[in-house]
């Protein structure tokens, strides 16, 4: 199995969830009055006769036990039965978010390939937790599954060489940016002998502009080229945009810092001006810190 099999996993994990939540919801019905172990195992064996490729099915209780047989394509085994699966994925995420999710790829026990497991929590018509449907699929099943339309690949192909234009146009800036502030301290003599504060701000400015915009290219280069998004993390378009805003921020700072210093000593009454600036910066900041919080709440859902 390759690296690229778990990126096209990845792309279209959400595509594949929405299409095994449906065959769930299809045939287990979900608080019911009348709720059985036998009536959701046949609603699981029909959602396994619905994929060919089916790995198995089965059946835990609240506690993470399962309380049925792992019923393959082949065979029934029962000595499944009995065995805790509270310490596995499939059950405390499918317990803790109280909906259809899909695990990660990992070795199946079955055939020893990569799989991944779907699982539904069953709840009573008192909305308790009573089961936990699992099943059992392998990953080149559920690549299959969510592969992209020859529209989709096309348009990913698109946005991918756009963003890479974007990125190294951006990179070349901030090559600029640099250039243009490493010239201050050789070409305009930035030294113990020559040192004007004004000199020194601009130069800084540049300098940490060069950087964030070389930062913000990076990451567009990582994340919507390579496809090197991490979990738990802000990430993608929201991590850009964090990006973004911190070198607005950042370059605002030390402007309103060199109109601090430069209306302190040449016009007082125009200090104020400044005040704006930081002002300004400040409720950016503050702005930036909700954008992070609800934005982390939001992946954490």
């Amino acid at each position: 199995m390759m690296a690229s099999d778990i990126q096209n996993f990845s792309d279209g994990r959400t595509k594949a969830r929405a299409y095994f939540c449906y065959l769930f919801s299809k045939n287990i019905q979900n608080r019911m009055p009348s709720l059985s172990q036998e009536i959701i195992m046949i609603g699981l064996l029909k959602t396994k006769e619905a994929l060919e490729k089916c790995e198995g099915v089965y059946l835990l209780n609240n506690s993470g036990v399962q309380v049925s047989p792992t019923f393959t394509a082949t065979n029934r085994l029962d000595d499944d039965a009995g065995r805790i699966r509270a310490d596995r994925a499939y059950y405390y995420r499918a317990v803790k978010e109280g909906r259809c999710t899909i695990t990660d790829p990992y070795p199946s026990l079955i055939t020893g390939d990569l799989t991944v497991t779907v699982s539904q929590p069953v709840y009573d018509e008192k909305g308790e937790l009573k089961y936990v449907a699992c099943l059992d699929m392998p990953l080149e099943e559920v690549i299959k599954i969510s592969h992209s339309t020859m529209l989709d690949r096309f348009f990913l192909s698109l946005f991918r060489y756009s963003y890479a234009f974007f990125a190294f146009a951006l990179i070349s800036v901030a090559v600029l940016l640099f250039i243009k502030g490493a010239q201050s301290f050789f070409f305009y003599e930035i030294s113990p002998d020559h040192f004007k504060i004004k000199d020194v701000f601009e130069a800084t400015i540049l300098l940490t502009l060069s950087l964030a915009i070389f930062d913000l290219a990076k990451t567009l280069i990582e994340e919507e080229i390579l496809g090197r998004s991490k979990e738990n993390s802000i990430s993608g378009p929201h991590k850009t945009m964090v990006r973004f805003l911190g070198s607005i921020i950042i370059a605002l700072s030390i402007e309103a810092l060199m109109l601090v210093f430069k209306f302190a000593i040449t016009d007082p009454e125009k200090i104020v001006y400044s005040m704006y600036i930081i002002v300004g910066v400040s409720m950016l900041l503050v702005t930036l810190a909700v954008y992070i919080k609800f934005t982390k709440l939001k992946i954490e859902e």
